[in-house]
């Protein structure tokens, strides 16, 4: 199992201990007994995880934890507080400080190594959003929204026909929020759960025995594309240290006994929303990156990133079906001379309705793009060469029957397009070059424009 672990503890027998553990759990383990030396530990080699005793008689850990938590750079280090005293306020205190689970002695190892691999997986998850978060910000995208807490989305799962209304009442009050009540089976008999919970807190106070059925339904939730993303919190009987481990183990993300204080549980619920919106938050970030890494940002078509590959598993596809390809290069005429006489804001207005014209006559399948100043490429699968000269001269048409608009300081003006085209297949399809196919819309295109421009022109191995 990888992962790198810190104890920080001064009691030398509770360091021994738990490295021992630890090692034999396969874990890298490293050990100390003040936050000096954790210190320099975290900025040499950075722990995954800190096993740290918040009961520790010589040093104050709570503002240390606060400390991780609040910087950047170690945000993201899972902290389970150990040797805590197992009262209610000492447990709320060290959640409060940032820990992400509390285990007063003497702990159950099981319980303890599930809720490492547990925090683990949160923490690898969380590590990848955010490095692929800063790529998209390296590359210029925008960042991720502020972090604040907004209206959340919480379901209780109760197997009782009649779930419990002290519990209703305490995630209500807790939450300040109304927590929609779901019988387990059916939600996962629903086909569409709308909207879909950010928090599902379930009721496993009666899974006494490994063979319930709310174990199933953890993992259902967690294999469920509209339910895998949602959080989990686990409600389980006082003294099962295993039934916690295995739910763990399941894939619920929180799990706490139902003698918690409502405090404790309220504070367990909310960080366990905070960290599903900030994902969340994340992976918009991370695909409107993606989104505008392969579009053009004038006309919102793809760009030749996006173009290459695209055109590539086009062809691949054509040649596997047995089928034509036809790429089509549109340029449009005398463009060099509409920013020079209108200026270069009337002509991003040329392009934009270009690419609109393009994009709204062409089918589901076809691919459109921008790859230059004033040259477009369009790409159609399952379309002969006849096929292609019938819409090239559509698409032709389309722009030159209707003026475009440059903006109030201008009159409209007419616009024309020239088209080369180019048909690869059916025979051969799969060793088709598609440079080559392209250099062959590039050289009709060229003639449309030798024989004066608003034409189509198809290149000679597809006419």
């Amino acid at each position: 199992m990888s992962g790198r672990i810190l104890i920080i503890d001064t009691v030398p027998t509770n360091r021994i201990v738990l490295k021992v553990k630890m090692v034999t759990a396969q874990f890298s383990v490293d050990a100390c007994s003040t936050q000096l030396e954790a210190e320099a530990i975290i900025a040499t080699n950075r722990p995954d995880l800190i096993l740290i005793n918040l009961s520790d008689p010589v040093e104050d850990h709570h503002d240390f934890c606060r400390t991780l938590r609040n910087d950047p750079d170690t945000a993201s280090i899972a902290i389970i507080a150990v040797g805590v005293a197992d009262t209610s306020k000492a447990r709320f205190a060290a959640l409060d400080a940032g820990a992400d689970d509390v285990l007063p002695r003497p702990m159950s190892d099981t319980l303890l190594l599930a809720r490492i691999r547990s925090l683990l997986r949160v923490r690898s998850a969380s590590e990848e959003l955010l490095l692929r978060e800063s790529t998209s910000r390296a590359l210029g995208f925008e960042e991720a929204s502020a972090q604040f807490e907004t209206a959340a989305h919480v379901a209780l799962l109760s197997p009782n026909d009649t779930p419990d209304s002290a519990l209703v009442e305490m995630l209500n009050k807790g939450l300040h929020q109304p927590v929609r009540v779901l019988e387990p089976a059916g939600v996962l008999r629903q086909t569409s759960l709308t909207p879909v919970p950010d928090l599902f807190v379930i009721d496993a106070t009666e899974a006494a025995t490994p063979g319930s059925r709310l174990f199933g339904l953890v993992s259902d939730l967690r294999c469920r594309s509209e339910t895998r993303l949602a959080t989990q919190l686990v409600i389980v009987p006082d003294g099962a240290p295993d039934i916690a481990a295995m739910f763990l183990d399941l894939g619920a993300d929180d799990v706490t006994s139902v003698s918690t204080s409502p405090g404790e549980m309220t504070l367990r619920a909310k960080a366990l929303i905070r960290r599903k919106q900030l994902h969340d938050r994340l992976r918009d970030t991370v695909r409107d990156g993606l989104h505008a890494a392969i579009t053009d940002p004038l006309t919102g078509l793809y760009n030749r990133r996006y173009m290459e590959p695209h055109l590539a598993r086009m062809a691949a596809q054509s040649g596997a079906d047995g089928l034509e390809l036809a790429v089509m290069m549109l340029d449009i005429d005398h463009f060099k001379s509409v920013n020079d006489t209108y200026g270069h804001a009337a002509g991003d207005r040329v392009l934009v309705q270009m690419a609109d014209r393009l994009r709204e006559n062409m089918r589901a399948i076809d691919l459109v793009a921008r790859v230059g100043g004033e040259e477009f490429l369009v790409a159609m699968p399952r379309t002969t060469a006849a096929q292609a000269h019938s819409a090239a001269n559509r698409l032709r048409r389309l722009v030159n029957c209707r003026p475009f608009d440059l903006g109030e300081a201008h009159p409209k003006l007419r616009i024309t397009v020239s088209v080369g085209v180019a048909v690869g297949g059916p025979n051969g399809m799969e060793q088709l070059q598609l440079g080559q196919m392209c250099d062959q819309a590039d050289a009709a295109l060229y003639a449309a424009k030798s024989a004066g421009r608003d034409q189509v022109a198809m290149s000679q191995s597809a006419a």
